[in-house]
């Protein structure tokens, strides 16, 4: 079912979305994992690549400008508080993603996180993650993130190859990443993830082994690497459709996918989910698990989706309409929908089995049971969790997930 959310006035009254919010979902609260993402909109350019909710203007209306974000993103968090009172959940993760997240100044992120610690409870061991542009941080501003609570730095590197670089329009030079890796563990963060992009047009092989050595040595403790999607819509897309630019090719992005397992695992760091890969269990993106086990989050930003109890609604995605909003003491939110049961059982199987520990045989259909049955002969599934009651992919079966997800769910 999906509501529309009205616009509301400057009543103290909770906004119909989150205030759908059940009995029953409300006491999910206490016992499930509840994180905060906040969206930051701003980049210096925008990347061939990306189809994020993402601005490069530095004005983009009242309210919407750098300058002002910080206190527009808190006004969302006292929004938060009020909603899931009086007794809100405790906080276990917090995640700034973007956009570039780092194109603010490091004191008012960590601004937002010191407003979201008066309002929420927070948990001793709270996972405090921002993703950064190699070149939008010093050693300076990463001094300031850590000594205001973040614990974890999410660097987008993608290549160590130039050309690659420039063909996914990205501003930083091919060391500058592993150089902002040791900043970082420099300035004390806890955890150091570096995300690589593969099968870009023009990457060759020995371009995909130099990006693998590099990652490897940088200080980090997790990889996350992921295929090139030629997104609809964004200027890569228009340059594959003049011919200008390949479309990536599905045999060489499982043959890169092969030896970024390989490599990796054999320096220690063993994947967790299909695209992800850590050094030992502490070193996992907690806030990313809680969304591949569908717990709760709040989403703060200009299209921020959240979900708390099988509601999900999604904010109004321009910058100014969202500061517009909340200014005028209105809620953000654009839409929202109440999942069913069986939609959040298909969710349960479509995220968990991306996971290494997979999810309960009996979380499958009785059709999707003698599928994943078929799905052990042909390799796709282990056969020793499967029979012990768990779908778990095979090497094989992680390059081929999304078919394997489809066919159990369908």
């Amino acid at each position: 079912m999906t509501t529309t959310l009205p616009v509301l006035g400057q009543t103290p009254v909770l906004p119909p979305g989150p205030a759908m919010l059940s009995d029953a979902a409300r006491a999910e609260l206490p016992t499930t994992p509840f994180g905060l993402y906040l969206h930051v909109p701003f980049c210096a350019t925008r990347c061939g690549y990306c189809d994020f909710n993402t601005y490069t203007s530095d004005e983009l209306g009242p309210g919407a400008n750098r300058s002002e974000y910080a206190a527009t993103a808190i006004a969302e968090v006292e929004l938060a508080a009020r909603v899931l009172g009086p007794t809100p959940p405790t906080i276990s993760t917090v995640f700034v993603g973007g956009g570039t997240p780092t194109l603010l100044p490091a004191a008012d992120l960590v601004a937002v996180l010191d407003r979201a610690r008066e309002l929420f409870p927070v948990a001793e061991d709270v996972e405090v993650t921002t993703e950064a542009n190699p070149e939008s941080v010093t050693p300076e501003s990463l001094a300031v993130l850590r000594a205001g609570g973040f614990t974890r730095i999410s660097l987008g590197m993608q290549s160590a190859a130039p050309h690659v670089l420039a063909v996914l329009d990205r501003r930083h030079t091919p060391g500058r990443a592993a150089e902002a890796a040791r900043e970082a563990r420099a300035a004390g963060f806890e955890h150091v993830n570096l995300d690589l992009i593969y099968g870009a047009p023009g990457e060759t092989d020995a371009d995909w082994d130099l990006s693998l050595a590099a990652v490897l040595d940088a200080p980090v403790d997790h990889v996350s690497a992921y295929a090139l999607i030629v997104e609809q819509g964004t200027k890569l897309a228009r340059r594959v459709a003049r011919g200008e630019l390949p479309m990536p090719d599905d045999d060489v992005l499982a043959d890169r996918y092969e030896q970024a397992d390989r490599v990796l695992r054999g320096a220690g760091l063993d994947w967790y989910e299909v695209s992800n890969w850590a050094r030992g269990d502490a070193a996992r993106c907690r806030h990313n698990e809680l969304y591949w086990a569908n717990a709760h989050w709040w989403g703060i930003g200009p299209g921020a989706h959240s979900h708390v109890g099988g509601l999900r609604w999604w904010n109004v995605k321009h910058p100014a309409a969202y500061a517009g909003r909340l200014a005028a003491g209105e809620h953000p939110a654009a839409d929202a929908e109440q999942l069913t049961a069986a939609d959040r059982a298909l969710e349960r199987v479509m995220l968990g089995l991306r996971l290494r520990d997979g999810l309960p045989l009996d979380a499958l259909s009785d059709v999707g049971r003698a599928r994943a049955a078929g799905a052990v002969v042909e390799g796709l599934l282990e056969q020793a969790p499967h029979a012990g009651g768990r779908a778990v992919l095979t090497d094989r079966g992680r390059l081929l997930a999304d078919a394997v997800v489809r066919d159990l769910t369908d």
